[in-house]
């Protein structure tokens, strides 16, 4: 086995889970470094082997015949590796690693989080910020809280809370807005261009979104909210995007009906993590504080 010291293991994790996700940004997610840090690792690789395992094409990575024949036994030797790690490691561990949507995590985690640690002192937490779906099986991060209609990959998925949502906008442009029909006399806050929730929200009323006017566009759900707050028109939110702010009177909801997407938030884990006790607490933690923010949002609508 000495070939194996020619070469890093991290080495052989990269070009395993480049050849595996197909993208060198999936496979960053994956191994929590940076898409540059991956494609390093990759280059210094290929140099020690002496050929290249990938073909560099405007799509992206291809993987040359070699690698194709590799890949397969590089996924299952990673599985085998794994497995052996999980069965010697300390059941404790001080670090857990979240994979998390940006949205969640800038809105509502981070400004709760600090409660988690204040707790739990022993325990570090590493949050990652991002809407790629990893598979923990295959990867060093712990928790991911997923959204969507399903947890997709992970371990024993739970759900934490269905995904609903509710038009927002300034206190002052929310006096103007006594019944439905005043909505076709304000701007209609839309994330590139869609009009995410409005459908399902006015579902069974007499207006539609085709009667909706047109207003401000921006290329992300937080700036949205931000252009709510400023008063360029009224958005479609949901609760852990606009719950603080609302709390806060940044924004105000001048209907009281709030509608299910079809989305949910999962709590999902790899077969290794989900036997960690830190995991546990963390998700213990978790689902108080999202107790407490349905009740306030309960509140909210009474």
């Amino acid at each position: 086995m000495q070939n194996l010291n020619a070469i890093p293991l991290s080495a052989l994790r990269a070009i395993e889970a480049i050849a595996r996700t197909g993208t060198l940004g999936r496979a960053a997610n994956e191994l929590g470094i940076t898409a540059g840090a991956l494609s390093q690792r990759l280059a210094k690789a290929e140099a020690v082997l002496g050929q290249s395992l990938f073909i560099r094409e405007a799509s992206g990575l291809k993987p040359t015949a070699i690698c194709l024949q590799v890949a397969p036994r590089l996924t299952r030797a990673m599985q085998e590796l794994s497995s052996v790690i999980s069965e010697i490691r300390a059941p404790e561990e001080g670090m857990l690693t979240i994979s998390v949507a940006p949205i969640f995590a800038s809105r509502w985690l981070i400004w709760r989080i600090k409660r988690f640690n204040q707790e739990n002192p022993n325990i570090s937490l590493r949050v990652l910020p991002t809407a790629e779906v990893v598979d923990l099986d295959y990867s060093e991060i712990d928790i991911g809280i997923r959204v969507g209609e399903d947890p997709s990959i992970g371990s024993g998925a739970v759900k934490l809370l269905d995904q609903r949502v509710f038009p927002v906008c300034s206190p002052d442009l929310a006096q103007r807005l006594g019944t439905l029909d005043d909505l076709r006399t304000v701007p209609i806050i839309r994330e590139n261009e869609l009009l995410y929730g409005w459908k399902s929200w006015l579902s069974g009323q007499d207006l539609k979104a085709v009667d909706l006017q047109s207003g401000p566009t921006y290329a992300d759900a937080s700036l949205c909210l931000d252009a709510a707050m400023t008063g360029q028109g009224i958005f479609m939110a949901w609760e852990t995007l606009a719950c603080d702010a609302l709390e806060q009177g940044h924004v105000a909801s001048p209907f009281d009906r709030r509608s299910p997407t079809g989305a949910a938030y999962w709590f999902a884990t790899s077969q290794h993590s989900a036997r960690k006790s830190s995991v546990s607490k963390f998700r213990q933690w978790l689902e108080t504080e999202l107790h407490c923010s349905i009740n306030y949002w309960s509140a909210g609508m009474a």
